[in-house]
């Protein structure tokens, strides 16, 4: 397959730098023209849209160019790692779109093998083990601008580092009380090249080989080792790894196996956003959230309950592009490429959210008509519907003002206003509580305007939705905006830390909604636009007789008006 031939959105990808290098491989018959690519999560933790960018990038490449990306958990960390990530992880990387086929693999696979190469390496002298506590290698280590010093226990014997590797790896000895480390350059420049550990002792219960292992190899060595055990050919890690690539070099090159192309891109970071795990976790377990897939979590799950789809999510991926700098990428460009898509995809319904009563009252009493409305006006395939019509309606309170300000067009004493499908109503009288609340609105309708329009040519400025009292339906409705009141949340005064900056408005929660009766059979994540309110989704909480919507997004697009803004300037 041609590197700019459409992908699965059916839309050419741009080519940029790490495509450009792959097309380059390609061209000069690099790897014999193949093309092998991976997506490595740590099974530590939920993806986040971070993620998103990664796997688009590798599954992406690999579909592009005729070539295979695996799936592969770096589960070296057991005392951090659970078979519910796994899991999720899984589920979200099939949600996204993308197919592994067989390739599922597990560093634990290669534990085995691990081992034996760093024997490989102790029979070299290239390892060694040592003694120190874990704050006295870093006291050893140097800093980046003094060399650290040698290890005492550097120069042990071929023979007495085989013995004491594989008495840790019988469970001889106390978690922390040994390391294997490389032998490299305490003076190196690169302060990974430091003598740096490439195992530590673990007690721990593994997810997956359970109690056989109490010692584990350090993610600096395994990760190079696995690409090469699966023939990787391009090796795409965020920027940070930049300054490992010599580590993972020199293990690759002291064994003399398969070495794949390391290439370094900038992770995504998006404004009213933290993307670390530690962070996220934090919010979880400290409350500020109501779990991994709270709506307002810029994880995956969270996405998808708040009614992202994953072609948007994709198409984000798409747009931003990746390259060579730290930036960060508005939150307006990740809802504009949403909204993108829910336009072409979300059917329409009518909902009221706060709602007003109105009382039409030269309607005949008991009568019901079903009118037509349409599904989609961006998809006609979608056909339409039936929507009851009755004497009595909701309409949004905002809909109404009693004193209107001169550019208010929707309904007031006196005016007249369209019906979404429906006829065109006047406001005849207001009904108000003991209190002075405006409770019920008293209307007439005109029975030759079915439609939405006029025989006589008169015209109306506004169209308002309703739903019909006696066949709506009770909702509760969730709105949700920013987590965070700043673009940077970690932009905060000495001495505190980001959750000084959560929004405490950043959810809301309405009850009483009046939704249209074809929502009765709703069921989670389906996504539909209210019509004039936004894009919903409905929540998992919803049960029978107990619907529960949550607000996606605004129709209202700032990024599509600040791209227009910019194109006529």
């Amino acid at each position: 397959m041609s590197p700019i031939e459409p992908n699965n959105n059916n839309q050419p990808q741009r080519m940029d730098f790490i495509r450009q290098i792959i097309a380059e491989d390609c061209e000069k018959g690099t790897w014999g023209g193949r093309v092998h690519t991976r997506f490595p999560p740590e099974p530590n933790g939920y993806l986040h849209i971070g993620h998103a960018k990664s796997i688009c990038l590798n599954f992406g490449i690999a579909q592009e160019f005729g070539g295979k990306c695996n799936l592969r958990f770096d589960d070296t960390n057991p005392s951090k790692e659970d078979q519910e990530y796994v899991d999720a992880i899984i589920e979200d990387v099939r949600w996204l779109g993308w197919d592994w086929e067989d390739r599922l693999y597990f560093a634990s696979d290669y534990f085995q093998q691990m081992y034996d190469w760093a024997v490989e390496l102790i029979k070299k002298g290239k390892a060694y083990v040592c003694d120190l506590s874990a704050e006295e290698t870093r006291q050893y280590r140097g800093t980046l601008t003094e060399p650290g010093k040698n290890s005492p226990y550097r120069d042990r014997s071929v023979e007495e580092n085989l013995d004491l590797f594989e008495r840790m790896k019988n469970g001889e000895f106390p978690d922390g009380s040994r390391t294997l480390k490389a032998k490299i350059d305490m003076s190196h420049p690169n302060l990974n090249m430091r003598d740096p550990v490439m195992y530590r002792i673990l007690h721990a219960t593994h997810h997956r080989t359970g109690d056989k292992w109490c010692i584990y190899p350090m993610y600096d060595w395994a990760h190079g080792l696995e690409d090469s055990i699966e023939g990787i050919t391009h090796s795409i890690c965020t920027l940070e790894f930049e300054n490992h690539r010599p580590l993972y070099d020199w293990f690759l090159d002291q064994l003399g196996i398969y070495h794949p192309r390391q290439i370094e891109f900038a992770r995504l970071n998006l404004t009213y956003t933290v993307m670390s795990k530690r962070k996220l976790l934090r919010l979880v377990k400290e409350n500020f959230v109501r779990g991994w897939d709270d709506p307002r979590m810029p994880t995956l799950r969270g996405l998808r309950r708040r009614g992202y789809s994953p072609e948007a999510i994709r198409n984000f991926c798409k747009v931003i592009g990746v390259n060579k700098f730290n930036s960060t990428v508005d939150y307006a460009l990740l809802e504009h490429c949403l909204r993108e898509d829910l336009n072409k995809t979300s059917p329409r319904v009518m909902a009221v959210l706060n709602p007003l009563k109105v009382v039409l009252t030269n309607y005949p009493d008991g009568q019901t008509e079903l009118l037509e409305a349409i599904n989609n006006p961006e998809d006609l395939s979608a056909g339409t519907r039936q929507v009851p019509f009755s004497k009595v309606l909701y309409i949004e309170r905002d809909d109404f003002m009693e004193n209107p300000p001169k550019k208010f067009y929707r309904l007031a004493p006196g005016r007249e206003v369209r019906l979404r499908y429906g006829y065109l109503i006047k406001c005849q009288e207001v009904i108000k509580d003991s209190a002075g609340n405006i409770v019920e609105l008293r209307c007439t309708y005109d029975p030759a305007t079915r439609g939405g329009e006029a025989p006589d040519g008169r015209k109306v400025k506004a169209t308002i939705h309703w739903v019909s009292a006696a066949h709506a339906l009770d909702a509760e409705v969730r709105l949700y905006e920013h987590l965070f009141t700043k673009e940077d949340p970690e932009d905060v005064p000495e001495g505190q830390d980001f959750t000084v900056n959560i929004n405490p408005d950043s959810l809301k929660i309405l009850t009483g909604c009046k939704v249209e009766p074809s929502l009765k059979t709703t069921k989670p994540f389906d996504r539909l636009q209210f019509e004039r309110l936004g894009y919903f989704c409905t929540d998992p909480d919803t049960r029978d007789g107990h619907l529960v919507f949550n607000r996606t997004v605004t129709l209202k697009d700032t990024w599509s008006k600040i791209q227009q803004k910019g194109d006529t300037e």
